[in-house]
């Protein structure tokens, strides 16, 4: 996860936005394997527990129809 984060930062950020943010999900997680898995990263790891619930499916739509045009905006601003 690291590596795709200091990527997507260095490659895709645009200047004025926030660096990326990656999550991991997981069915579980113990003290171990989040000691070996997250120990001596330079990026801040933070970890939590959440219940499963999707949200709307015409929630989740909407959304990727508001991100696609924002997207595409954008697109069209680094173009001109």
């Amino acid at each position: 996860m690291n590596m795709y984060l200091n990527y997507a930062k260095e490659h895709w950020t645009m200047p004025g936005e926030n660096p990326p943010v990656g999550l991991v999900l997981c069915a579980g997680k113990g003290a171990g394997e989040a000691h070996y898995a997250l120990n001596g990263l330079p990026n801040t790891i933070m970890a939590s527990e959440y219940k499963v619930q999707l949200p709307d499916e015409k929630l989740l739509a909407d959304e990727l129809i508001r991100s696609q045009i924002a997207l595409t905006a954008q697109q069209v601003e680094s173009t001109e």
